[in-house]
């Protein structure tokens, strides 16, 4: 089902040419005309010199980006709680933006096909909580697909002057301004096929059903808030969710050199998850991500942290190291390391349940990359992952459990140059 857009693109990659005598003067941001590679998922930033693979376009001034990729994946976790699933994991992505006078004027849209090619179930991943597949019970040591459609936004962006600009986001679905950028979209976490466990402290809102966002940019910084649905996507993959508005958030950005991207954001999720409709949730991150790119070459490390405050509830915090080398479009070697505390990983009538436990995970994996198809890279890669439970659950999940993904990944990849 992948091949059909890829096939798209190729062919028309010829006939949306560079028309406008100086592309430097609208390829800028969305929200500013900052570097265009410094805007990520939403209205967050990643480092400015960070090498996406992504396809960008000019055509009668409209400055359109197509991304995305398709990841075969063959997944088993070990220990009783694990077991083993033929997935896909995929996304696509569109954006197009246009300037008028002083204004710019954005399209964004996602969508993903994982609730037929993964399933509402998800696929194991042990330790994984959020979510739910049939309304009724709590997907536990798995990993929930994505929404059919992930975001549907429109940008408007007013510059007052070559460093300041102020912008308004829309989305149904949408992102709000909180956390980093959403690890599928994170150079990092991009070549990874295991979701971070620490998702639903850091970057769970990357689909929210109905987000207003504005914000203010100069230069390095970027300041933005948003009104928008605490509720996470119900166990229906293909629909549109109930939009309400109901909870906030404000982040700050700073982007002080092209190789590193840093922020800090707040929000309040009212009654985030649908089997916990009287349980709010305070929710602090910060992250920090250094890039360094040189020739064919990307190299990215991000650092997070999450908590979130649950009324009534606990404090819960989480922690996540990661990092992703691409060499010559040829080797990817990536990896990360978590630490979370959950309180969600056993369901009544258990005797464990609702008690909070710190758990951790370490995942290393490599990936050989080739070209094949144009406007594609391939790439055959393994992803090997170890668990850590305290003593006191080493019996339901087997002591220190380990797991392995192997898989055949396809993305896309300018060769328009």
């Amino acid at each position: 089902m992948k091949l059909f857009p890829l096939l798209i693109v190729a062919s028309t990659c010829s006939a949306m040419t560079h028309e406008h005598p100086d592309e430097s003067m609208v390829m800028h941001g969305m929200y500013g005309t900052y570097p265009m590679g410094r805007d990520a998922t939403g209205t967050s930033w990643m480092p400015g010199s960070t090498q996406m693979p992504e396809i960008h376009r000019m055509s009668h001034d409209w400055v359109m980006m197509i991304d995305g990729y398709l990841t075969a994946i063959y997944d088993r976790q070990g220990g009783p709680r694990g077991g083993d699933k033929f997935v896909s994991e995929n996304m696509f992505m569109f954006s197009a933006q246009k300037d008028f006078g002083d204004g710019t004027f954005g399209l964004r849209t996602m969508i993903s096909l994982e609730p037929a090619t993964i399933g509402c179930s998800g696929y194991p991943l042990l330790l994984q909580t959020g979510e739910t597949c049939n309304g009724t019970t709590l997907l536990i040591d798995r990993q929930h697909p994505h929404d059919f459609l992930m975001e549907l936004a429109a940008v408007y962006t007013y510059r007052f002057s070559k460093e300041t600009s102020l912008f308004g986001y829309f989305g149904l679905p949408g992102e709000p301004a909180l956390g980093p950028p959403a690890y599928i979209h994170r150079f990092s976490a991009f070549f990874n096929p295991e979701a971070p466990i620490t998702h639903h402290w850091l970057d769970s809102t990357h689909i929210v059903f109905g987000v207003g966002t504005v914000g203010f940019v100069h230069d390095w910084l970027k300041i933005d808030a948003s009104i928008f649905t605490g509720r996470e996507p119900d166990q229906h993959r293909w629909n549109f969710d109930e939009p309400r508005f109901d909870s906030y958030s404000a982040r700050i950005s700073v982007n002080p050199t092209e190789n590193i991207a840093a922020q800090i954001s707040y929000g309040f999720l009212k009654s985030p998850e649908a089997l916990e409709r009287n349980v709010n949730t305070q929710r602090a991150t910060a992250s920090l991500s250094y890039n360094r790119a040189w020739k064919t070459n990307n190299w990215q490390i991000t650092a997070a942290w999450g908590r979130n405050q649950n009324h009534p509830g606990r404090i819960l915090n989480g922690y996540l190291l990661e990092s992703a080398v691409e060499i010559d479009s040829q080797h990817v070697v990536f990896g990360r390391a978590e630490y979370v505390a959950k309180d969600d990983l056993f369901i009544p009538p258990n005797p464990h349940a609702g008690k909070k436990y710190a758990v951790g995970k370490l995942d290393l994996g490599y990936i050989f990359e080739f070209p094949l198809i144009p406007y594609t890279l391939w790439g055959l890669g393994v992803v090997g992952s170890a668990s850590f439970v305290p003593r006191s659950i080493q019996s339901a999940y087997g002591g220190t459990p380990l797991s392995y993904m192997v898989f055949l990944r396809v993305e896309l990849k300018d060769e328009c140059k």
